[in-house]
């Protein structure tokens, strides 16, 4: 059986025992949690007697919505609407990021934490999943109301986290500061320093070297294990990058670094291509200085949608949800698409890609060095040993180059997409799990 658009119908509204679903957990209510519901059809059919327990992965374990009040510098009081939602923990204790965003939503917390628990099982490190997030623009905040917001979130969804529970990380919008003030705010109400409640802090609290650019170094071991084995020669490679921050940028550096070109890049602030290829390190130094890629001299500026045309070999977008959809599925030309972002391809998109032959390396195997380094900091806070840069680049290597065989097996073996291989390898995991530990009460 493959993942043809035949097989891409909407999930029924009704659970297997005709009850219906509550209306927010129904694919048919378009958005992340709808895509990733139908990520979870396509693999019920490999899952075998565990089917059984199937449902468990359609509805989160957990989700709480939080009013987040602060005085604002003016002073006047600002509320914003925040999230935490933990998928699933029959592996281990949640684990996910949180983003500031000013289009976060309930269904993109949820699909987010369940995308987190697939990971983490992927991988094989001992979490479930989890996503937080607050609907904020940021970069309207100063720096002080942006820690009053972050320790009132903290404080307020403090009931469900913690270092044996759920313990955050960075994600869009958010930053090694940020997780600083959600550990402080987390340890002052405990009475206690718990370095390990959040990951990606600061190196001084706790932090793991080599965990800001884990991440962008998993998209490029995946990538090049991937090239191996459809015989493309990275070194020759032409790659376009939508998102040119802490994953896009790490991504791109370690490719040029490889021989790649790079081509193109994308982000919020405009598009940029150079047939010979981009200077990478230059554009880097740039977009730290400026905040996107926009006015960078050593390029041609393109239009946001002639980005989708651009002649390359791999395709990284590590940007936000469904930016490869019906509408422009067609016009990729890359032999290979690694996703850097969470969710960023549609199902449609996913059938489409796979008719033209364009090798898809989904977001739950290929970005998943972030939390692979999240686990180290954690294992490193618990024991109050560190380990060097050099150590921890090699481990995350290893498991993902180990991990990445295993998806890539279990797809020659069931002729399916590696993104429904990597949803069989997962969800096959965590539903064993849930077995094995049985209901209570």
């Amino acid at each position: 059986m493959n993942s043809s658009s035949a097989n891409l119908q909407p999930a029924a509204v009704s659970n297997l025992y005709g009850h219906p679903l509550p209306s927010y957990l129904q694919s048919d209510k378009l958005g992340p949690w709808g895509v990733y519901l139908q990520q979870v059809d396509r693999v019920i059919p490999y899952l075998g007697h565990l089917a059984r327990w199937a449902e468990t992965l359609k509805r989160p374990k957990r989700a709480l919505i939080v009013d987040v009040p602060i005085e604002l510098d003016n002073g006047t009081i600002a509320h914003f609407e925040g999230y935490r939602v933990q998928h699933n923990t029959s592996r281990g204790p949640g684990k996910g990021g949180v983003r500031f965003h000013q289009d976060v939503t309930l269904s993109e917390v949820m699909a987010l934490s369940a995308w987190m628990s697939v990971k983490n099982a992927a991988v094989n490190v001992p979490y479930g999943g989890a996503k937080g997030g607050i609907r904020v623009d940021p970069k309207t905040l100063s720096r002080g109301e942006l820690e009053r917001m972050t320790r009132r979130y903290t404080s307020e969804i403090g009931i469900i986290i913690g270092p044996t529970k759920d313990i955050p990380a960075p994600d869009v919008n958010t930053n090694e500061q940020i997780m600083a003030w959600m550990m402080d705010t987390y340890s002052m109400n405990e009475g206690a320093t718990a370095t390990g409640v959040v990951t990606g802090k600061p190196i001084d609290l706790g932090g793991s070297l080599g965990r800001r650019e884990a991440t962008g170094r998993g998209v490029y071991t995946v990538g090049v294990e991937a090239a191996r084995h459809i015989g493309m020669d990275v070194s020759q490679a032409r790659v376009a990058v939508q998102g040119f921050g802490n994953v896009g940028g790490i991504a791109a550096k370690l490719f040029a670094q490889a021989g790649a070109r790079v081509v193109a890049v994308q982000d919020h602030g405009g598009s940029l291509y150079q047939a010979s290829g981009l200077d990478v390190p230059a554009l880097l130094v740039h977009v730290a200085e400026h905040g996107s890629v926009a006015g960078f001299a050593k390029a041609e500026v393109i239009a946001q949608e002639a980005f989708w045309d651009v002649d390359c070999d791999i395709l990284i977008p590590a940007a936000l949800e469904q930016q490869i959809h019906a509408g422009n599925a067609h016009r990729i030309k890359a032999r290979m698409v690694i996703e850097g972002a969470n969710g960023p391809t549609t199902p449609e998109a996913d059938d489409i890609l796979q008719s033209r032959n364009i090798l898809v390396l989904p977001d739950v195997i290929a970005n998943a060095g972030g939390v692979t380094v999240s686990y180290f900091e954690w294992v490193q806070d618990f024991s109050s040993f560190f380990w060097s840069e050099d150590e921890i680049n090699a481990r995350l290597v290893r498991i993902m180059q180990d991990a990445f065989a295993g998806v890539w097996a279990v797809a020659q073996e069931k002729k399916v997409s590696l993104r429904t291989a990597t949803f069989i390898v997962a969800c096959t995991r965590i539903l064993r799990a849930r077995e094995l530990r049985g209901l209570y009460p």
